[in-house]
């Protein structure tokens, strides 16, 4: 078992004060966006086993795949950790994007291997050959967007605005079929001239900030990204307010963004993002309206219920990751966490311990497949690991 020692990820749009504040050191003064815990090669974590020098987890792993995965996950996953943990901290709104379904993400990658796009290059799509379904898990009210809301409850939001060059995609949401609805309106809005878009945007946004309530949201967009299609973009999405504890799962083809707040996230090992606005890179509308689902439906907040062990789950329809939290309150007894797949356990509150591993807040460890590994102490544990 091993105590992790993880990357923290300076991206703009992060905190500069609540990892800090979890973890009890003092703030940098700059952004802290992430915290990654696995082996994901772009930060893997790192970790000192008794008797050899510091080495990333990644390089553990592919030492002796069998012996840190277990055989079921290599056989299932292939010779690596097949999730990414995260501790997310955004103080402004990240890109609105789309993650493809494995298929897509076959061929994607593959075509652009074949056209030899370098791996690095701003506008290259498929990073590798993978999915990226996603669980994010509230630690404090967390903010975003997620998935179409039902057109003509768009068409009402942006129609109270009264904003003329509003008109046409109102008219538009108010057609049949609702999937065929969103498409030409999301089309419309990211093929538009720019300087006209622009135009729209300003004025959208301070119809928005006039009128508040769930217009709100959709003022903070602009502010952060003044004339940016994606603030439109977004407002075809369901606002989501997530209460601490509270979970939402983004899979394949749904549009979402984070606004704000402290979370716990969970993935798939990959990097392929298609973007659809709120952001300066690469837009490749062609292939992000391939990748979109055009199916308006409710997010669906996850609420766990807690299992006689006291260990609650968060169900997603995926095999990669498994995330569940333990609340372990002052005399609760241990409970045995051994199981035939590779763990990370993180504590977000107390001091729990992971056998005789004392662990305080962001404090993370990695369990080897088959270790024994028993949870006691006080506090609130985020165990992940794979179905398997």
């Amino acid at each position: 078992m091993d105590r992790l020692s993880n990357t923290v990820r300076p991206y703009a749009w992060g905190s500069t004060t609540a990892i800090p504040e979890l973890l009890g050191v003092a703030p940098t003064g700059e952004p802290q966006a992430e915290m990654w815990m696995g082996a994901h090669p772009g930060a893997p974590s790192r970790v000192t086993r008794a008797g050899q020098p510091e080495q990333p987890l990644s390089a553990l792993i592919e030492a002796d795949p069998a012996r840190e995965l277990g055989p079921a996950a290599v056989a299932r996953f292939g010779p690596r950790l097949p999730f990414l943990l995260k501790i997310l901290a955004a103080a402004a709104p990240l890109s609105l994007q789309v993650h493809p379904d494995l298929t897509q993400a076959r061929e994607g990658h593959a075509a652009e291997e074949r056209a030899g796009i370098p791996i690095d290059a701003p506008h290259r799509n498929y990073k590798d050959a993978n999915h990226k379904p996603e669980l994010i898990c509230a630690l404090t009210t967390f903010e975003g967007f997620c998935g179409f809301r039902a057109p003509d409850r768009t068409a009402d939001l942006l129609a109270a605005l009264d904003v003329d060059s509003l008109k046409p995609y109102v008219d538009l949401l108010h057609a049949h079929p609702e999937d065929a609805a969103l498409r030409e309106v999301l089309t419309a809005v990211l093929s538009a001239d720019p300087a006209d878009m622009a135009a729209t945007v300003t004025e959208t946004a301070a119809a928005c900030d006039r009128l508040g309530g769930a217009h709100a949201p959709y003022a903070v967009l602009a502010h952060h990204f003044p004339g940016d299609p994606g603030v439109l973009a977004a407002m075809l999405l369901n606002h989501v307010r997530l209460q601490p504890g509270e979970a939402l799962y983004l899979g394949a083809g749904v549009p979402h963004a984070y606004l704000g707040g402290l979370g716990v996230e969970i993935m798939a090992n990959s990097d392929n993002v298609l973007r659809c606005g709120l952001t300066p890179k690469h837009v490749d509308v062609p292939e992000l309206l391939r990748v979109v689902r055009f199916e308006a439906n409710d997010p669906g907040i996850l609420r766990p219920e807690a299992s006689p062990s006291g260990e609650e789950v968060y169900e997603t329809p995926v095999d990669e990751f498994r995330l569940s939290r333990y609340v372990r309150a002052e005399g609760a007894g241990p409970v045995d966490i051994t199981a035939a797949t590779p763990q990370i356990v993180l504590a977000t509150s107390g001091t729990p311990r992971v056998n005789d591993l004392t662990l305080t807040p962001g404090q993370s460890v990695f369990v080897p497949a088959g270790e024994k590994a028993e949870l006691s102490g006080t506090g609130t544990l985020f165990r992940a690991t794979v179905v398997a």
